[in-house]
């Protein structure tokens, strides 16, 4: 009996540590798997496609079937049945007239030597160029004497010196505008402006350029004040958030590394800058609101948010994320490939659908019956996701991005009842892409000050973008506004706020003013 129960301990000893070998070696394995899923994942990262936009023929065609194969691509150029480019008129442009003449040589018949008669007219063709010169003003004040002995004006008068944006500064208004429009709304290091004009015959120092900046910084603070007044105001706003390095010291911070925040409204476009990524900056930014929603990724900042603990404002999430989630998958984990392509789908589906109630909106009975299309679908995703969530042998990597997609989908249905929220955040992510490409470029800012007029600039620039102002007419006239104010704002800003100025200077400095002329 002994030797029995021996035999059986030992057997039960061994068929648990056998059971435990194998739970490691599965466990091993899809540690092993998940690894191979990242390597996937970077490898793509680094060297595959960065953009997600689908390659098949059709503009809306969802991507579907193995992502590895190549979908027929769209013919690049003009394509069959839409209407061509309008041809541009530069009729406006100042002309430079030149005659050509046959040389004296080749003015008679090469066979009989008889000379060519004039005839009239000629032939007629256009050559654009642009030529760009650096030049002086030379400034002559004159000077008066009194021709009276009452003595109420002593001595000699001379004539008001002429305006300057910066006082006692040799850099002029035009210079300064090519300056801040090609770092700020170009996104071009200053030094290459600066050696680009060297070339041109203008050498300018870096150090006066940068005096330059600093000094013009105050004179923005007024327009940044009220835009970030106006911002505020909404009732919907675009948010996201992405790193600036900002090379200065500063008390309790530790390195260089800041970030910089984006708030986009309907019509005002705000910029911040802060040492920090926590919840304290939208908060602060957006202050007491009554009501509002805000259209954000999934970054647990915006949660956090006092504003929205309170339920003044609603979070609506980023179905661009969420598609990127599922792509992720297709590209880390082949063998879930074809799973991730179906969500791929269906999201691709549900902007078909929100597109098609948004384009009979004005159309109460057509409206409900696509909304009522819409809604079905968002539906049949809410089941689909719950039965798939209730699989007991789900795949980790399908439950990851489910588990998210439930967390996350009140705020991502937030349009279903709003239908003026888009179903992403790529309003705050398009104007966010010259910032990065300018951070890129210089590396950020090498002040606080310097950030602080990025930021300022950047809110400006892409506010009158949004009105269709021309930011190089708007920036000349409010800098020779600041010269012919002694050097400080203008101290009323009506005319250069748009939601403020007349329709006739919004007009006036459109983007499009010339086209019109043109066409008239």
């Amino acid at each position: 009996m002994a030797e029995e129960f021996e035999a059986f301990r030992l057997s039960a000893y061994w068929q648990a540590m056998h059971a435990k070998a194998k739970e490691r070696e599965r466990l091993l394995r899809l540690e092993t798997q998940g690894l191979q899923a990242r390597i996937r994942y970077l490898e793509q990262q680094l060297y595959g496609k960065k953009s997600e936009a689908a390659s098949a023929s059709g503009a809306d065609a969802a991507p579907t079937g193995n992502l590895t194969k190549t979908l027929p691509l769209r013919p690049r150029g003009q394509q069959p049945g839409k209407p061509g480019p309008k041809r541009r008129d530069h009729s406006h442009l100042p002309a430079v007239e030149e005659v050509i003449e046959l040389p004296c040589d080749r003015r008679c018949c090469s066979c009989c030597g008889l000379p060519f008669e004039s005839f009239p007219g000629t032939e007629d063709s256009e050559i654009l160029e642009v030529e760009v010169q650096a030049y002086r003003r030379v400034i002559h004040r004159r000077r008066y004497r009194p021709g009276c002995s009452c003595g109420k004006h002593p001595g000699i008068i001379t004539a008001p010196p002429a305006p300057r944006v910066i006082p006692k500064s040799i850099l002029g208004v035009s210079l300064w505008v090519e300056l801040l429009l090609d770092k700020f709304l170009y996104y071009r290091p200053t030094y290459r402006l600066l050696q680009s004009w060297q070339a041109l015959g203008l050498d300018l120092p870096m150090g006066t350029v940068t005096d330059g900046l600093q000094r013009l910084l105050p004179l923005f603070v007024p327009v940044y004040e009220a835009l970030i007044e106006h911002n505020q105001k909404g009732e919907h706003w675009h948010a996201d958030e992405t790193r600036w390095l900002v090379f200065a010291t500063v008390e309790g911070k530790t390195g260089h590394r800041w970030t910089l925040w984006v708030f986009h409204s309907e019509d005002a476009v705000v910029f911040v800058l802060d040492s920090g990524r926590a919840h304290d900056v939208p908060e602060e930014h957006l202050g007491p609101v009554e009501e509002g929603i805000l259209s954000v990724d999934r970054y647990s900042a915006y949660k956090a948010m006092k504003q929205v603990k309170e339920g003044l404002i609603v979070l609506a999430f980023c179905w661009a994320h969420v598609r990127r989630d599922f792509l992720g998958v297709a590209r880390s984990w082949p063998g879930q490939e074809e799973w991730a392509l179906g969500w791929v789908e269906r999201i691709g589906l549900l902007y078909q659908h929100n597109e098609a109630r948004l384009e009979v909106r004005e159309e109460p009975q057509a409206f409900a019956a696509k909304d009522a299309v819409l809604r079905q679908h968002v539906e049949g995703m809410a089941e689909q996701r719950r039965q798939e969530l209730a699989d007991p042998g789900i795949h980790p990597a399908r439950q990851k991005v489910l588990t998210s997609l439930q967390e996350h989908w009140e705020g991502l249905t937030v349009f279903v009842d709003h239908p003026e929220v888009p179903l992403d955040n790529n309003k705050a992510e398009r104007v966010l892409r010259g910032p990065v490409v300018l951070r890129k470029n210089s590396y950020g800012s090498g002040a606080t000050w310097a950030g602080e007029l990025a930021a300022m600039l950047f809110s400006v620039f892409q506010t009158l973008c949004l009105w269709n102002i021309n930011p190089r007419v708007w920036l000349e006239a409010y800098l020779r506004a600041c010269a012919e104010g002694g050097g400080g704002a203008p101290q009323t800003l009506d005319d250069f706020l748009p939601w403020k100025m007349s329709e006739q200077k919004r007009q006036d400095w459109s983007l499009e003013k010339q086209e019109a002329e043109d066409s008239s």
